[in-house]
């Protein structure tokens, strides 16, 4: 049997990894400064992490959500104080795409409309409304193409003014769009959007896949705007690795039995290991890592007059290279061995751990401003 062959691959075969360093089946060592997007919240094979994961797995590794688990229950309360929604309800998933599709449901549930808007090179997954809230018509199927979805220039306060009426169920906006380039909604974009979803009684769901779990050196990216969504998503750096998604949900939407449901969304396994990323993430106290290394990273990239744009929040960072320099990427990979992101056309992403270094952050920099002089 064949893989169905839906993902270029870079030739490089991963076996090993610790922090920010992975190493290849012919012990070449890379710099990790993309995470599996933004997958390694707090670096590869953390010991706490290992630890807290092994240990579950000589207890109970499954079972189904028809038995009590105090581990979600231990999760929801961590989760609540750190993020600073202790307030808010916690629905455990598997992905973020799964994540978005339950967000988009509870509003629909909740408001007795269908109508969404979203938002230009938006990215929300690959389900079935997840992927019609997704500016990428090339992966919307005629099957997914039947929701009702309206899409909005990010930032344009007055088409969201013109369009947000009593016909729409939910707004859905990353909190930085990630897929997109690193385009960052302005902070008074946001709190007009949560005064227009009130006005109007519209749900707001922040995506935070990408950009929350301290990645702007706040839990959730949304936070510098002052603004509380009813609804906020989360995966990729939530279980370093493991799958896990969730939801949280305004303490004023009501749930009831059958309402949502998922076979392997907050297993044992799932919940050891988010403990373990927010246990981490508050003794090393990696928010304000974070913050720190990103402010001096992208100050640094700033200096670089060659690059055309540099943006984002903490270690969220895009910046776009110039037509003559497309190439920068791929040689930072296989020349100077370190893995970055990408997006079109022609920007470059870093989503490194939480915990990378100035010294890590220091080489990225030597070997990018060797690709742009030597261009």
């Amino acid at each position: 049997m064949n893989l169905f062959d839906v993902y270029p691959l870079f030739p490089i075969t991963p076996v090993q990894a610790k922090g920010s360093w992975i190493w290849d089946d012919k012990g070449v060592k890379y710099l990790d400064l993309y995470g599996g997007h933004a997958v390694i919240s707090i670096g590869h094979t953390h010991p706490h992490y290992v630890q807290a994961v092994t240990e579950q797995l000589h207890k109970i590794a499954f079972y189904s959500n028809s038995v009590q688990n105090p581990l979600q229950e231990q999760l929801a309360e961590k989760l609540g104080a750190l993020s600073g929604y202790p307030d808010y309800q916690l629905f455990l998933c598997n992905s973020g795409a799964e994540a978005n599709e339950n967000a988009l449901k509870i509003a629909s549930f909740q408001t007795g409309r269908k109508k969404v808007i979203a938002f230009k090179k938006a990215f929300h997954g690959r389900t079935s409304g997840a992927v019609a809230a997704t500016d990428n018509p090339k992966i919307v199927s005629p099957f997914n193409n039947g929701h009702e979805v309206v899409f909005l220039p990010l930032n344009d306060e007055t088409a969201l003014v013109d369009t947000l009426d009593e016909t729409v169920a939910a707004v859905i906006i990353e909190g930085i769009q990630g897929v997109g380039g690193i385009q960052v909604p302005e902070d008074s974009f946001l709190q007009l959007l949560e005064r227009q979803c009130q006005q109007h009684g519209a749900l707001l769901i922040l995506d935070e896949i990408q950009s929350g779990y301290g990645r702007t050196g706040r839990f959730f990216a949304h936070q510098h705007a002052g603004i509380r969504p009813d609804l906020i998503t989360m995966a990729k750096g939530m279980g370093n690795g493991f799958p896990v998604g969730g939801v949280l949900i305004n303490s004023r939407i009501p749930a009831w039995s059958g309402m949502l449901g998922t076979t392997f969304g907050g297993n044992y396994l799932a919940c050891v290991a988010s403990l373990a990323v927010l246990e981490v993430i508050e003794s090393e106290r990696l928010m304000e890592n974070a913050g720190s290394q990103g402010a001096w990273c992208i100050a640094a990239l700033k200096q670089q007059k060659s690059l055309l744009d540099v943006r984002g929040r903490g270690l969220m960072i895009g910046f776009d290279l110039p037509e003559t320099q497309k190439t920068v990427r791929n040689n930072l990979l296989m020349q100077h061995h370190i893995f970055t992101g990408e997006a079109k056309p022609n920007a470059i992403r870093l989503l490194p751990s939480l915990a990378v270094s100035r010294e890590e952050l220091e080489l990225f920099m030597a070997a990018l401003a060797d690709e742009i002089i030597g261009v």
